[in-house]
């Protein structure tokens, strides 16, 4: 099943997508909330009733009053809009590697020995469309090609084992970067936070785990959890700059909630993002770039450009870079420069 949020009279409308078209869920059936957030508060309660309708469209029928809305006709939202927290994994080897080895430093063992994450802004999670940016996040723009999952019911000392049972469903996932703030702020051993927390995008949907079903793949030797074989591309400007696959994750999403879930409630609407897939960011192909050939020219997102996602199975996400209009600088604000 396709869930999508969208823009109606003001508020945000949850919908099912068969066929290029969006069933409104409370006009498929009356116990269908018509919101994400309902949705995920009630998962188990409505779930079945909506996988149902889904199967019933997709078979040419309406099981309620519900009429087809082309979805290029409406503005898309984050498939979840107002999400209850949002953090962020480490879960592909290959990325951290590399960028690792391109900063000439040996690969850290503890990426092996436990997964991790970090929390980023909530508030800033964002669907298809316009990224408004500020003068310094141009300073080193980064895109960050990742997968991410929403919880769909509450938990607490989750085991790996359980924890593919909390997932609802998977998005694309652009974890926006600022570089130049972000490597000032590490310095001093926390973070990242400023160079992060302008804007997170997920979408354009959320995909349920039974319409992956044919995408399983193993987990990596020694790991828990479901797994997926999906391609996954980044084109910046319509020119491909980012290719890898979901089923490179080394830790699982199930064995990150586990971590997350540790002495710690996670909560329906929970965003969870993978981490940087091989390839998936400028950082990480500048660093290469650089290494192979000294003469290599750096490449950062600027003004106007476009940012299009694809996942296998999850749909293409699409952004646009606008620049605000000001000269207001945190940069420039440094103590003793």
């Amino acid at each position: 099943m396709k869930l999508v949020s969208y823009l109606r009279e003001e508020t945000d409308q949850l919908a099912i997508l068969v066929n290029g078209l969006l069933y409104n869920t409370q006009e498929l059936h009356p116990d269908l909330p018509n919101n994400m957030g309902m949705f995920l508060m009630m998962w188990e309660d409505v779930i079945d009733v909506a996988i149902q309708a889904d199967a019933l469209l997709k078979n040419g029928k309406n099981p309620g009053s519900a009429i087809g809305v082309a979805v290029e006709s409406v503005q898309i939202l984050s498939p979840v809009p107002f999400p209850t927290s949002c953090r962020d994994g480490y879960a592909f080897r290959q990325h951290v590697a590399a960028a690792r080895r391109n900063r000439k430093v040996a690969m850290i063992p503890e990426f092996d020995q436990y997964p991790i994450f970090y929390f980023t802004n909530h508030n800033a999670i964002q669907g298809p469309g316009d990224i408004h940016c500020m003068p310094d996040h141009f300073e080193k723009l980064d895109f960050e090609l990742e997968v991410a999952i929403v919880v769909c019911k509450a938990g607490r000392n989750i085991t790996a084992a359980e924890a593919d049972d909390y997932i609802g469903g998977y998005m694309i996932m652009n974890d926006m970067s600022a570089r130049t703030l972000q490597m000032e702020e590490m310095l001093l051993n926390l973070g990242p936070a400023k160079g992060k927390d302008f804007s997170t995008v997920i979408g354009p949907m959320l995909v349920t785990p039974d319409e992956l079903e044919a995408f399983k793949t193993p987990a990596k030797p020694g790991h828990t959890g479901n797994n997926y074989s999906l391609k996954m591309t980044c084109k910046v400007n319509g020119v491909q700059v980012s290719e890898g696959n979901m089923g490179d994750m080394d830790w699982t999403f199930a064995e990150i909630v586990e971590r997350c879930a540790y002495g710690v409630n996670i909560l329906p609407g929970d965003v969870i993002g993978s981490g940087t897939v091989g390839t998936g960011c400028f950082l990480e192909l500048n660093g290469t770039g650089k290494l192979n050939n000294p003469d290599y020219t750096d490449q950062w997102l600027q003004p106007g450009d476009v940012v299009e996602m694809e996942i296998e199975g999850l749909g293409i996400l699409s952004n646009t870079i606008v620049k605000e209009d000001t000269n207001f600088s945190i940069l420039a604000l440094k103590k003793n420069v």
